[in-house]
């Protein structure tokens, strides 16, 4: 699967083997993801829902047909009730910035989980701070594990929204969203999940979950950049006010004013990335035809694998050890530096990511300036594992 489908594993770094584990940032993209960017854009290049002419309605008639497949894809309830968006990022902004917009006063209270990701904190720290209102966390254990209990006790009556991660980016923790559902809507509080490091490793059904939002990115599940989705329940989105105002987003516009369009348009305003939606489109085939179980169940036996054979090696520090995890690694080698670590890696041809991973509070949490982590996808093999772990075990003894 690795070279044949996925033609930059063919890469060499430094003279070796490409070994790509940094796929909770980005993963790689599938041929015939790469096939269906270069048709679009060598014979289908057209702006969208708004000329007669084939090319026009040829695109326009692609680009919806993805948003049917992401509706069946998350068992959304209706095409209306998924919107086309930048990817997470935007997604979580639009839905903090809108729903601040009309629900969110002076003196009200936002739950977030204390191990977001910035982007589902930063923006609801930000519509916080514009409308008076404060932004309240859930405490999480040392093994990264959110306390429910705690949780809890969070709500009072002037609980507006709560805001969780499906999946942790540095941790690696997969959180009880269900749980957590639950306890909100029985104070009828709606719920938010950031779905980033979900949507590729975890079959994920919206209305089963019953989440009122769910936002992911294209490129964390083999599409392109620059595409995501934010799916919310109708009955929000048809009070939410638009996020942006321009073309598209409209029904009737006068001198008086303007009367909004239809969803999802309502929150589609501006030319879309047409090519990287179809792309999005060839991703979501690509893992169906794999099936998401299946790679689910694949990454974590290499995860696995990879944790027993790190045991051994002097130094080993894992940074989030919750019981129920996907395939993501966090740790650190004695007290080197989480750089110093990908760096010396990069050098033996393993990519890693290193740094605070957008997660700040999480590293305050522990005491640390960052962590080495590495992450798996359907690509990645056994023996990736293998030149990974006789890499670490190289440089370990120069970090010592």
């Amino acid at each position: 699967m690795q070279e044949s489908l996925f033609p930059i594993l063919r890469t060499t770094v430094y003279d070796r083997p490409l070994i790509y584990l940094d796929n909770a940032a980005t993963t790689q993209k599938p041929q015939s993801v790469i096939d269906v960017l270069n048709s679009y854009y060598t014979s289908l290049n057209s702006n969208i829902h708004r000329g007669t002419h084939y090319l026009a309605t040829a695109a326009t008639e692609r680009f919806e047909e993805v948003r049917r497949k992401v509706c069946a894809f998350i068992n959304a309830a209706d095409r209306g009730e998924v919107v086309f968006t930048r990817g997470t990022t935007e997604s979580i902004n639009l839905v903090a910035s809108s729903f601040g917009e009309r629900f969110i006063g002076e003196g009200d209270e936002v739950i977030v989980s204390a191990m977001e990701h910035h982007s589902d904190m930063v923006p609801w720290q930000m519509v916080c701070g514009r409308k008076g209102a404060k932004v309240k966390y859930i405490p999480f254990s040392d093994e990264g594990v959110l306390d429910l209990d705690a949780y809890k006790k969070l709500f009072t009556e002037r609980t507006r929204i709560v805001a969780v991660n499906h999946v942790s980016n540095t941790l690696g923790t997969v959180n009880p969203v269900e749980e957590i559902i639950k306890i909100a809507h029985s104070h009828d509080v709606p719920v938010l999940i950031d779905g980033a490091q979900s949507v590729a490793h975890i079959a994920v059904d919206v209305q089963a979950l019953d989440c009122d939002f769910y936002c992911f990115s294209g490129h964390k599940m083999y599409a392109p950049m620059g595409v995501g989705v934010m799916y919310g329940k109708r009955r929000w989105l048809e009070e939410m006010p638009p996020y942006q105002g321009g073309g598209e987003m409209i029904k009737d516009v006068t001198l008086e004013g303007t009367t909004y369009n239809e969803l999802p348009f309502k929150f589609e305003a501006g030319t879309p990335s047409v090519g990287d939606v179809l792309g999005l489109g060839a991703a979501i085939d690509f893992m169906l035809s794999v099936g998401v179980e299946t790679i689910g169940r694949h990454e974590m036996e290499l995860h696995d694998y990879a944790v027993e054979r790190m045991r051994d090696i002097e130094g080993m520090r894992f940074i989030g050890t919750a019981p129920h995890k996907a395939a993501v690694i966090s740790f650190l080698i004695g007290d080197a530096h989480p750089y110093d670590v990908g760096t010396l890696l990069d050098k033996l041809g393993v990519a890693v990511r290193t740094g605070h991973h957008c997660t700040q509070p999480i590293m305050d949490r522990y005491g640390i300036p960052g962590t080495v982590r590495a992450s798996f996808a359907v690509y990645n093999t056994r023996a990736d594992v293998d030149a990974f772990i006789n890499a670490l075990n190289r440089i370990a003894p120069m970090l010592s």
